[in-house]
C-alpha cells in the first residue's frame, strides 16, 4: 500500500531551475527517511540526495550546491529544488523510501535539461 507519486520533470535549459515534489501515502511519513535518486541513459541508479526524520541532509557530490532537498511532513511531501542545472542532470528522477526492509519507488518523472 506504499504509494509514492513524482511531478514536477520537464524540459529546461542549462542553467534553468525545477523543483520535484514527490507525495507519499501508506506509512508514518514522519518516521522515515526519504530520498531523491536519478538514472540517465546506461548509467546505473544513483542517489542524489536524501533527508532524515531530523531534516539532516546528504548530497551526491556532483548536485551539492546546486540541489536542495526538504519535507513537509503535515503534507507528506519530499521536494527537490535543483538549480543551476546542466546537461548531465538529464535523468528519469525517483523518489524513494525504505520501509520494512525494501526499496519502495515512484513511477519517475523525466527531467531533460536541453538547449
Amino acid at each position: 500500500q506504499v504509494h509514492l507519486v513524482e511531478s514536477g520533470g520537464g524540459l529546461v535549459q542549462p542553467g534553468g531551475s525545477l523543483r520535484l515534489s514527490c507525495k507519499a501515502s501508506g506509512i508514518n511519513f514522519k518516521l522515515y527517511t526519504m530520498a531523491w535518486y536519478r538514472q540517465a541513459p546506461g548509467k546505473q541508479r544513483e542517489p542524489v540526495a536524501t533527508i532524515t526524520t531530523s531534516s539532516s541532509t546528504t548530497y551526491a557530490e556532483s548536485v551539492k550546491d546546486r540541489f536542495v532537498i526538504s519535507r513537509d511532513n503535515v503534507r507528506r511531501t519530499v521536494s527537490l529544488q535543483m538549480n543551476s542545472l546542466e546537461i548531465e542532470d538529464t535523468a528519469v528522477y525517483y523518489c524513494n523510501v525504505n520501509y520494512s526492509g525494501r526499496p519502495y519507488w515512484g513511477r519517475g518523472t523525466q527531467v531533460t535539461v536541453s538547449s
